[in-house]
């Protein structure tokens, strides 16, 4: 099984770290390979809510749902890697390998829109990590949450970067038709070989661009994210993957610049180390470029888009091709004044 990790890097919470000691093991290649091939574990999560608060101003939505934690996608450049490390877990690959599986995700969801004091507003599909993720071919999780909000007429966007989202295009086309889902499809890049190297266990290119096809064919709102852009690696193919999306129906576009918080630095390191070992020099020497001479910059408005003049070239050409393809107009706004509270569970009717 192919990681995007080759590492566990050190828990920053933890006070003791192990540092494996593999020397006298040099020659027994079978179990040095075995450590870098971890079978996936599922383990049941009691969270007692599903709905998470967003409070940056980067970031276009205030509500999110996630019936998963840590993602077996296995992304080499994912953002919510250090969130595993609240658990006591590593960013590397204790990540994409033990997946945290929220089983009352859907109940959880009615009960917080059954809330007295829930004003409608969009909330969010994948605001750490995809909801579409393999796991979601066995639990069905997203699919419950999905089924609640089609009942409530709660309006939803969902990101992803899987092609599974078309096994519940019935729902969403239904929802689509009063203005209740926007579908945001990421593709980082074209290219089928890097796409299984850095993103080992998502769909391949094409099939994202397919889903995006019957998502538009099945009238719902479809825009693409190439993100992230990575300077030296994807960053020339962002033209392309706009075109490509654009002629299979995306309607809108959006990129984000990598981004390299805390524990991702040193496992995309890796990974570009041990993958694409002479772009090492040139991708890192770009993306301090645009981090002010780092590899990451947590400031808020610099920290999805980066500064300086290779940031700027990657702005620019983005609007130049946005604007061309005509998709550079935001999807329909989501409707909120369709909304019903779930039935309650007991059969008791609401007083007010």
């Amino acid at each position: 099984m192919r990681h995007g990790a080759g590492i566990d890097p050190p828990n920053r919470f933890e006070t003791v770290h192990r540092e494996a000691d593999l020397e006298h093991l040099q020659w027994d290649q079978e179990h040095l390979g075995a450590l870098g091939h971890r079978k996936i574990e599922y383990i049941a999560d009691s969270s007692k809510s599903i709905v998470a608060e967003n409070r940056s101003p980067d970031i276009p939505f205030r509500y999110s749902v996630n019936p998963y934690r840590g993602c077996a996608h296995g992304c080499a450049y994912c953002y919510a890697r250090p969130s595993h490390e609240f658990l006591g877990l590593s960013a590397g690959l204790d990540f994409e390998t033990k997946i945290i599986v929220k089983h009352d995700a859907p109940r959880l969801f009615s009960d917080f829109l059954a809330r007295p004091s829930w004003v409608p507003e969009p909330i969010n599909f994948s605001g750490v990590t995809d909801c579409y993720q393999p796991a979601e071919r066995e639990f069905r999780l997203t699919r419950g949450c999905l089924e609640v909000a089609a009942e409530c007429r709660q309006p939803i966007s969902i990101v992803t970067k899987n092609a599974l989202i078309v096994r519940d295009l019935p729902i969403l086309s239904r929802m689509a038709q009063e203005g209740l889902v926007h579908v945001y499809v990421s593709i980082t890049t074209l290219d089928p070989e890097l796409a299984r190297d850095m993103e080992p266990r998502t769909s391949i290119p094409s099939a994202r661009l397919r889903a995006i096809e019957m998502l538009s064919d099945a009238g719902v709102g479809v825009g693409v994210m190439a993100a992230p852009i990575i300077p030296g690696l994807n960053d020339s193919e962002l033209p392309g993957i706009l075109r490509a999306a654009r002629n299979a129906g995306a309607s809108t576009a959006g990129y984000v610049l990598l981004r390299l918080p805390l524990s991702v630095e040193p496992v995309f390191a890796e990974w570009l180390k041990r993958t694409r070992p002479e772009l090492v020099e040139r991708v890192l020497g770009r993306v301090s470029a645009t981090r002010d001479g780092r590899l990451n910059d947590s400031q808020w408005g610099r920290r999805m888009v980066g500064d300086g003049e290779i940031a700027e070239q990657i702005r620019s050409l983005f609007r130049v091709f946005q604007r061309q393809l005509g998709l550079d107009t935001a999807l329909p706004p989501h409707r909120c004044d369709l909304f019903q509270p779930p039935k309650s569970r007991s059969g008791q009717m609401r007083l007010f």
